[in-house]
């Protein structure tokens, strides 16, 4: 989880101590619809994984993240 905190503070340019365990789009003012699809494509080149649409739309907040990131690398 701590690599995804890292993605996320590092591509919506914020303190890494800002995003927290139960960090999502609600709680941080920079995860905007632009935010989101610029964290969206530094977490697809990060892990070598594609995301559907779907799955796009569902992640907005760090468990989410961990949980698709973890069944795709299975």
């Amino acid at each position: 989880m701590v690599e995804i905190k890292q993605i996320i503070a590092t591509t919506l340019q914020i303190p890494l101590e800002s995003v927290r365990d139960d960090s999502s789009n609600q709680s941080i003012p920079e995860w905007d619809s632009l935010g989101h699809m610029n964290l969206i494509m530094a977490l697809e080149k990060h892990f070598g994984v594609a995301f559907t649409l779907d799955e796009i739309i569902e992640l907005t907040d760090l468990a989410t993240i961990q949980r698709v990131i973890s069944e795709k690398k299975g």
